[in-house]
């Protein structure tokens, strides 16, 4: 619970205290980032399906969206675009790092943002259309594995950054393997129950591969051009990975 809530406060915005903080709690929360991802999913679900009673669908998927947004601070964005801006260019490694750390925005990272979000709420609008537990499942889904992926990355790879100017220096430390076996066996959970519930298997399997394909795609970019992982990587993971899930549960299959 102790560490599910060190999750809970680095991942969302929302009012999480804790009495007593060990940096190590920073390290080994990471095995929780799917759960926490599951709970920003079910807000994003509760406020797809409530808008979807009263508004067109295009309007309920921008409504959820800008709800999963204001939950967790735009915190995983914000990675994306720092990540797209420093990578986008054929620069140095040492010219990217200094370009992720810049709080200014650029082209790259304008347009990876942009086009990232609409095709989100592409997808959302899509799914607010269709019946109603096939959207929560989504979601759910979504947020979890793309978490699960962040995590996949952050232990097969060292840290690519500077260490000791590192956002969060726990972090920028080893990750224990046994965290990603911890977020994986949230991830097997939460797709056991989306199966009894109905879900197709094809479908979570799509899901699964979809993740899991953004991650080794994310983990061979973030070694060839920084030699590690960054936290602005594992935000642009996050994102790109919620993205393949989602367009897996739209797929016509």
């Amino acid at each position: 619970m102790r560490l599910f809530l060190v999750a809970l406060q680095f991942l969302t915005r929302l009012p999480v205290r804790l009495r007593h903080f060990e940096p190590a709690w920073l390290t080994d929360c990471v095995r929780h980032f799917p759960l926490v991802g599951a709970l920003v999913g079910a807000v994003g679900a509760a406020v797809l399906a409530g808008a979807a009673q009263w508004w067109p669908a295009w309007v309920a998927a921008v409504l959820a969206l800008m709800a999963t947004v204001a939950l967790t601070g735009g915190f995983h964005e914000d990675g994306l675009a720092d990540t797209f801006d420093a990578l986008g260019g054929a620069v140095s490694r040492e010219k990217s790092l200094l370009i992720m750390k810049d709080s200014r925005i650029g082209s790259y990272g304008a347009l990876a943002l942009g086009l990232t979000l609409l095709l989100r709420a592409a997808l959302l609008a899509e799914l607010a259309a269709r019946p109603l537990w096939g959207a929560v499942a989504a979601l759910l889904a979504s947020h979890a594995l793309a978490r699960a992926a962040a995590v996949g990355v952050m232990v097969s790879l060292p840290y690519g950054g500077d260490a000791e100017h590192a956002k969060a220096k726990p972090l920028a430390l080893a990750v224990a393997p046994v965290n990603f076996v911890i977020a994986l066996a949230w991830c097997a959970l939460l797709l056991a129950l989306l199966g009894a519930w109905g879900i197709a298997p094809l479908r979570l399997l799509l899901a699964v591969l979809a993740a899991a394909l953004v991650a080794l795609a994310m983990r061979r970019w973030l070694r060839q051009r920084l030699g590690g992982y960054t936290g602005d990587g594992l935000g642009a993971t996050e994102q790109l990975a919620e993205i393949g899930v989602l367009l897996a549960f739209t797929a016509a299959i």
